[in-house]
């Protein structure tokens, strides 16, 4: 079983948004000195029935203060009241001794919880008065955000704010706004470096370089304090950034000296990394020791391009320059990684981009995943179950016949009629797509670039957003004030 301590801690992050929304500052804090503590006190030796019953009250009080959180619900939740997180049935199940050894009993337990899931956003919403346009209390901190404006209005970007030319004449496969902040951007470079941003207070600057891999960047990952910076390179290390003065914390080199193609961390436990290289191997690696997790490894079809976990971190899916999806479990005690599902997109095309989502809007209350394959379109699935199992939902047409796009889901969850998705296209263009409509799907089209847009970025609030380009640039979009 994951130590208790871990546990606290993720519900704990899942509610963190919440704590005085106006000072996403405060809530990083918060979270930090929140991990620190716990970890003091599980060296204390307390009795573990004890921790268990602290966990469950915690979790019960959180409940009641700001509501259920969609991806947590219960099969023996009906209201705030009787609710328990997910991490609470994890126990649940260990605490079973039926649940040692035996995956059979415990998928059976929890078959279908992506679709209970789906059923209890669409109760919260029809629980909800007439008119009343906010299925969630997250949407409501998005709808104090967002403003009272109109889904075209909302994404009416226009302006470009700032262009950096820093990495001009090399490609920037990746740009990220930091985590809950306005002003904070990174990106890497096929020229071997990366690049953090600051937007505010004006005029925008290159905050820090950070230098020390000899070959191609290829993708990058914040941490959930914004601290750290991990990064992939064809060099063949992952390499640990301290993004305050760009230092290289640790080096981690590939033990085959393959090619490290993608990064991203396990959202729960930020100790962890999961990387993807180009001799097909998916590894988890523990940044404190430098070293691969026992269990954590597999091998995919192809080359690992893109890597997403869902919300809890309990499903990671990843796909791979052969056209496969695939989807593995993730065990929070161990780290260790277990196939369930395949998907095959489309025959030898790659899967450059994925991106999950519990849920998008009131209209699109399905947990989904965002894909960008190159058929010329970019695709949106479901998840219908628990081990990941996909259903296309939505395509849109753009152009991306070779280039490694990306795409994102926009990170307020709207209020609105309609969902945006952003994507960019080999075109040089920037599309935002309502998933929800039917006929012109396209709500805004972004031109400025001179080569094939590779990757979109959008800062906390929506305020602005950040595109790449396959020859170096990156413009800064401000959204239209009304």
């Amino acid at each position: 079983m994951a130590a208790v301590w871990q546990q606290v801690l993720a519900v704990d992050a899942r509610y963190n948004a919440y704590r005085t929304p106006t000072f996403p500052q405060f809530r990083t804090q918060y979270i930090r000195r929140r991990s620190q503590l716990l970890r003091e006190n599980a060296k204390c030796g307390f009795e573990p029935g004890l921790r268990r019953q602290y966990l469950r009250l915690r979790s019960q009080l959180l409940a009641l203060r700001y509501g259920p959180l969609s991806e947590q619900s219960s099969f023996r939740a009906s209201s705030v009241r009787s609710s328990r997180t997910t991490l609470d049935r994890m126990e649940d199940f260990e605490e079973d001794p039926r649940a040692q050894g035996a995956r059979g009993h415990r998928r059976s337990v929890s078959r279908g919880s992506y679709q209970l899931q789906a059923q209890m956003n669409r109760a919260v919403h029809d629980e909800r008065p007439p008119g009343s346009l906010v299925p969630t209390s997250v949407a409501e901190a998005s709808r104090a955000m967002a403003g009272d404006t109109t889904l075209s209005e909302n994404y009416a970007f226009a302006g470009m704010y700032h262009i950096f030319d820093q990495h001009v004449d090399s490609a920037v496969p990746r740009l990220q706004f930091a985590n809950d902040d306005k002003h904070l951007l990174a990106c890497c470079s096929l020229d071997g470096t990366l690049s953090i941003m600051t937007l505010s207070p004006p005029p925008p600057i290159v905050k820090v370089m950070l230098k020390g891999h000899a070959g191609p960047v290829t993708d990058f990952a914040w941490s959930l304090s914004n601290d750290i910076i991990v990064s992939t390179s064809k060099d063949g290390t992952l390499r640990i950034w301290n993004t305050e003065d760009g230092r290289c914390i640790r080096e981690v080199v590939d033990p085959e000296g393959s090619e490290l193609l993608c990064c991203t961390f396990q959202p729960m436990n930020n100790n962890l990394t999961v990387v993807g290289n180009s001799k097909h191997l998916l590894q988890v690696v523990n940044i404190s020791t430098g070293k691969k997790v026992k269990g954590g490894s597999s091998k995919l079809t192809g080359q690992v391009l893109s890597l997403s976990f869902d919300a809890p971190g309990r499903i990671l899916w990843a796909g791979d320059d052969r056209g496969s999806i695939f989807s593995f479990l993730f065990d929070m005690a161990t780290g260790k990684l277990t196939k369930a599902k395949r998907l095959i997109v489309n025959e030898g095309s790659l899967i450059s981009s994925i991106s999950a989502r519990s849920w998008i809007s009131r209209e699109a209350r399905d947990p989904s995943l965002l894909i960008n394959a190159c058929v010329n379109k970019v695709l949106l699935y479901r998840v219908v179950d628990n081990e990941g199992t996909l259903q296309l939902k939505r395509s849109f047409p753009i152009q991306h016949g070779s280039q490694q796009l990306h795409s994102i889901f926009c990170p307020l969850m709207s209020f609105r009629q309609g969902a945006c998705v952003v994507t960019g296209s080999e075109d040089g263009c920037v599309y935002f797509f309502d998933v929800e409509r039917n006929t012109k799907a396209i709500v805004n089209k972004l031109q400025g670039h001179s080569g094939p847009v590779l990757d979109v970025s959008f800062n906390c609030d929506e305020s602005l957003l950040a595109s790449s380009d396959a020859t170096g640039m990156v413009i800064i979009w401000r959204r239209e004030q009304k």
